[in-house]
Parts: C-alpha cells; sequence; structure tokens
C-alpha cells in the first residue's frame, strides 16, 4: 500500500519555497512575490533560519549551496565552508587531547556561511544584503514565538549551554530554556545583520557590488571580525583577524551522476555529497520496484549499499585541496558494479565493508547530532537553489557581541594526519551537510536536502527512491517512515562507531524488526515523540517543478516545523 501523507503536497504555478521553519519559508515566499529570484529567496530563507532555528543553525556557521540556472543548462555548488585556522595541528590536540577535538572553542573554524550567501547574491541573485536580511533582522529583533522543537532542544542541552556564560545569556535566560510561545530575542544577532546592511547602504553609491563587498568585509575584516579575534585571544582559541581575512567560499561545477534517465547533482568530496551518488550508482540497474517498497529484501538492500559507500567516505573524501581525491574512479560504473558485488542479500557486513578504511575507531554508541536545517527553491523562471545551513549551539560557545556560535565544524575532521579528513591550516573538515538537486530531462527539476548529520543521505536517498521508483507523491515521499545505519563511524569527533546498528521508524519496526534482526542487524526503533525523536529522523524538504504541465510541487516535513508555501 502506499504511504497515506498527513500533509497535502503544495502545488502552484509559479514558484515554490521549503524550508525547516515555517516562517522562515514565509519570508523566503515573500521575496518572490517581490520580484526576487531562486537566489534571492533562498539566501533570505537562510538567514531567517539561522534566527529561527538558532540553536542548530549558526549565521557565523556554514552553508553548502547548489544552484541550477535554467538559463544555462548548469549546477554549481558554492562550499560555504570555513577553513582551520593557521595556528591548527593535528600536532596539538594529539598532544593536548588525546587525538580528539574536543567540544569548545578550539573546534572552531573560519565561518563560511556569511561569505556563502553573499557570493550567491553577488553572482546570481538581484537583490541587495539589506533586501534578503529584512525578515532574520526583524525576527532577531523583534523576536519570534518558541516552539517545541527548539525549547525542548534547550531544555535538554542545558547543561552543555551552561558551561559558557555567552551561551547560556541567550538561551538559558532566567537559568531555564524559554517556555512554550514566549517571545525569543537575540538582540546581538540582530545587530551583527543590521550592522553589515548599513555598511551595504553606506556603499551602495559605487554599485551594488560595492554595496555587498562592504557588507561582506563588515563581517570578515570589520568590527564582527574584531569581535570574533577577541573573544577567541580571551578565551584561548585559534582564530585571528588574519584568518577572518583570508577566507573564501569557493563556486565549483557540482558533481554528477545518472540514476536511470535522472541526473543527480550534488557537492564535492569536502563534504558527504558523493556518497549519496554512490548509493545510487550501486542501486541503478536493480529492479527496486520487485523489492517492493520497505520490504524486508528492500530494506537490508539499501542499508548495505549505504555501508558500501560510508567505507569509501571513511577512507577517501576530504579536502581535494589537500587530498587526491580518487572522484572519477569512485563515481565509476566499474566501481559501483564492485561495490554491488560485495553486497550478501542472506547477511548484513557486522560493520564496515572490507575497503580502504584503515582509521575507524573501535566500536562505541553513539547518537545523532541536532545540527541543521534545509531551504529549497524553484522560482517562475525555473532556477533552483538547494541548502543545507548549519552549526548548533552546544558545540562551541556563542561570541559575545556577535550573537552567535563561530563555526565548530571543526568537529568534522581528525585530528589523525593519515586520515583523507586530518586537520590542517587552511583545510576544510568533511562537511554532512550536502544539498542536491536532481533533474529529469524535460520532465522536472527538483532540488531536495534534510538535516541529520551523518544520516542525510541515507533519508535523501529514501525520498528520491520513493519519488522516482515508487511513484509516491512528494510529500507522501517525504513522510514514508525512514531507517538509517550507524555502522561507520560518526563524522564528528571523537568518531565513535556502532557496527550493526539500524534505527527503525515507526511501524516499519514493528513489521521488520524480526527479519532484519536474523539477518545480522542489529536493529532499534526510533522513539516516536519527543526530542529524540526530532533529532534522530531528519526533516527532508523537496520542490519539484513538473516541466510536462507546468506545476510546482512542495513537500516539507512534519517531523519538523518545516512548511512549504507557493502559488
Amino acid at each position: 500500500m502506499p504511504h497515506a501523507a498527513h500533509r497535502p503536497t503544495i502545488m502552484g504555478t509559479r514558484h515554490m519555497v521549503a524550508a525547516g521553519h515555517y516562517l522562515a519559508t514565509l519570508a523566503g515566499f515573500e521575496v518572490l512575490e517581490a520580484g526576487g529570484n531562486a537566489v534571492d529567496a533562498g539566501v533570505c530563507t537562510g538567514l531567517a533560519l539561522s534566527v529561527l532555528e538558532s540553536a542548530y543553525v549558526s549565521f557565523a556557521g556554514v552553508a553548502p549551496i547548489a544552484i541550477y540556472l535554467r538559463e544555462t543548462g548548469k549546477v554549481i555548488t558554492i562550499s560555504g565552508l570555513g577553513t582551520w585556522p593557521s595556528a591548527a595541528s593535528c600536532e596539538m590536540f594529539q598532544r593536548n587531547h588525546n587525538g580528539h577535538i574536543p567540544k569548545g572553542i578550539l573546534r572552531s573554524v573560519v565561518p563560511g556561511a556569511p561569505d556563502a550567501w553573499l557570493l550567491a547574491l553577488r553572482e546570481y541573485g538581484t537583490m541587495s544584503f539589506g533586501d534578503v536580511a529584512k525578515a532574520a533582522i526583524r525576527f532577531a529583533r523583534d523576536g519570534f514565538p518558541m516552539y517545541e522543537l527548539m525549547t525542548s532542544t534547550i531544555a535538554a542541552s542545558a547543561k552543555e549551554i551552561a558551561t559558557w556564560p555567552s551561551t547560556a545569556a541567550l538561551f538559558l535566560p532566567d537559568g531555564a530554556a524559554p517556555a512554550l510561545g514566549s517571545i525569543f530575542r537575540q538582540t546581538e544577532l540582530a545587530a551583527t545583520l543590521q550592522y553589515m546592511a548599513d555598511s551595504e547602504k553606506s556603499a551602495a553609491a559605487r554599485g551594488r557590488e560595492a554595496g555587498l563587498t562592504a557588507a561582506r568585509d563588515a563581517f570578515y575584516r570589520g568590527d564582527i571580525a574584531r569581535a570574533i579575534a577577541a573573544f577567541h585571544k580571551a578565551h584561548g582559541g585559534l582564530l585571528t583577524m588574519e584568518d577572518l581575512a583570508g577566507y573564501r567560499s569557493e563556486i565549483e561545477p557540482a558533481i554528477q551522476t545518472r540514476f536511470a534517465d535522472i541526473d543527480v547533482y550534488g557537492c564535492g568530496p569536502w563534504c558527504q555529497g558523493p556518497m549519496l551518488l554512490q548509493e545510487l550508482n550501486i542501486l541503478d540497474g536493480i529492479d527496486l520496484q520487485r523489492l517492493g517498497h520497505n520490504s524486508l529484501d528492500y530494506v537490508h538492500l539499501l542499508t548495505e549499499t549505504i555501508k558500501l559507500a560510508a567505507a569509501d567516505r571513511e577512507a577517501y573524501y576530504g579536502d581535494p585541496r589537500f587530498v587526491d581525491v580518487p572522484l572519477d574512479r569512485l563515481l565509476s560504473r566499474d566501481h559501483a558494479a564492485e561495490r554491488r558485488a560485495l553486497f550478501d542479500p542472506a547477511r548484513a557486513f557486522p560493520g564496515l565493508p572490507p575497503t580502504g578504511n584503515a582509521h575507524a575507531p573501535g566500536a562505541t554508541t553513539r547518537g545523532i547530532e541536532l545540527d541543521t536545517s534545509y531551504v529549497c527553491v524553484v522560482d517562475r523562471d525555473g532556477n533552483a537553489f538547494s541548502a543545507t545551513p548549519s552549526d548548533g549551539m552546544t558545540a562551541s560557545p556563542v561570541i559575545s557581541g556577535v550573537g552567535c556560535v563561530a563555526s565548530p565544524r571543526g568537529s568534522q575532521s581528525w585530528a589523525d594526519p593519515a586520515h583523507a579528513s586530518a586537520l590542517a591550516p587552511g583545510k576544510r573538515p568533511r562537511l554532512t551537510p550536502n544539498p542536491a538537486i536532481a533533474i529529469r530531462e524535460g520532465r522536472f527539476v527538483m532540488p531536495f536536502g534534510t538535516p541529520g548529520a551523518d544520516t542525510q543521505t541515507q533519508v535523501m536517498l529514501q525520498v528520491f527512491l520513493n519519488t522516482v521508483v515508487f511513484g509516491m507523491d512528494l510529500q507522501a515521499a517525504v513522510e514514508a517512515p525512514r531507517f538509517a545505519t550507524l555502522s561507520f563511524p560518526s563524522s564528528s569527533s571523537p568518531h565513535n562507531y556502532s557496527p550493526g546498528r539500524l534505527l527503525v521508524e515507526g511501524s516499519l519496526y514493528t513489521e521488520l524488526h524480526a527479519g532484519l534482526a536474523r539477518l545480522g542487524h542489529q536493529v532499534e526503533a526510533w522513539p516516536e515523540s519527543g526530542p529524540d525523536y526530532f533529532q534522530n529522523v531528519s526533516a527532508a524538504c523537496a520542490v519539484m517543478a513538473d516541466l510536462t504541465t507546468g506545476v510546482l510541487h512542495g513537500a516539507a516535513d512534519p517531523r519538523r516545523p518545516a512548511y512549504s508555501i507557493g502559488w
């Protein structure tokens, strides 16, 4: 039986946006209504998410972006991922922290998100920073009603939040999580965004590009940079004015594979984006419909496929400016066939499959980190925007005077110099957020993505297959019960490892847990409510432009307060 969705797929013919919070979705829609394109609306929505979901998205965090340009037919990516400070070294973490990258200020890398938003606006947008930041400034200055996900997350993390006075002052007013429905204000963050908008306005007489440059300089060379550098100096951090001033995001062609007649585009091996493409390559040509949606054989096949791709991720992925990532080989059909041949339909791999990973730690249990959101847009001209902004409140302190965390994404590096994702000055960590865009020529364009740390490519894979193989409408594809394996090292330090662990949601667990256990999976049920539920099951969003009918479809995950809107 096809999955019945609790919400309708939103449909329209003009433009569509879907994002991790309903007010951010509305902000992006208002930009589209004002004449902005997909990039203008996507940046507006992303900025709003950094306020509305500031417990797990930082304005000074990361923001990997993928953009489809209808006029050229090209898909480009913007890394939006910061680099390690010049003073960082593996030796330092080995000497002082037993080879781990501890929570706190030492895992901070240069904030990549502000530069990514501004670069996207400058190259592909039409509006000013001040215009697209209006909603975020308003939400930060005037506040918004506290909602269940955010207040429960703050309450569950209160002990960690309290370790930093600057973080506690923001997220634990009066010593406790803000009450449900109370107005939550972020005056320092509002001032940060307004300072950038004012700097842009002062330079606007010299043209739009000069204004955007002034907004960027306000962050990376001006008072904001000085506040970040001073805070780091005062608290034993590594970021300096020179690190901030020298940073630039990169625009790169998207990486690509083909599944059946669909081209799927993602970000490069500085993130886990290639993992989704490898999973699709392994599955391409298998009759998935014959197996049946979410049948025992189907769940087992996808789980083992994900493990096969994860083994390659652990062995090879890293910043390609520093390591030789054999991406052509990893995305080749020959490699996919070799990996597929390792699949055993009668038995699960007990841990990582036997390929190239010499650096996996011993087995330890781990949860799934909550620190990401997502936004996707398709505009009236058929351009598409897909971005996965991130960085949570507990991994590193809120910077006093700035009002948000400076990207703690250094957590997704290794202090082992032999690892492909070992940290080094100027090197990017291997990021989990990875937006994607799928295009079936002449049929549809679909930006899609999700939060969820190491489960992201797994959820994206299932939503994609639900749509293109099993014919579900978009909302049903997003809502269908899910599963995720944790049988590989976590991307976040201390890179814990749970061999064989498989999380299965709701009714699917009831139906399949005995059969999956017989195959060798260590099966667990996801809780169906509360903060653990929100944290573990992700929150996929997607927009599909049907090129044959002209109808736009939008879907957003009810597992979090995500919504889509369009007309």
